[in-house]
């Protein structure tokens, strides 16, 4: 079970690279937009909801892959 969790932590640092990256490319695109609601919802998924949801899953895959989530035995 272990060695599943520090798997599984591996894929949460991909996933939190790759959200990363689409959440980037995908708020480029809407600041870009003339649509001025577009472009206010652009800035804000890219200052403050991206940087939290990259942080959250590379931080929880690191902590899983270091074994904090381990199981203790006696």
């Amino acid at each position: 079970m272990n060695s599943l969790k520090k798997i599984l932590g591996f894929c949460w640092i991909a996933l939190g690279l790759y959200i990363g990256y689409d959440r980037i490319v995908d708020s480029l695109h809407k600041i870009a937009s003339p649509q001025l609601d577009d472009r206010i919802f652009g800035w804000v998924v890219l200052l403050v909801l991206t940087p939290i949801i990259v942080a959250g899953l590379v931080l929880f895959g690191y902590y899983s892959l270091k074994g904090e989530y381990d199981e203790q035995t006696n």
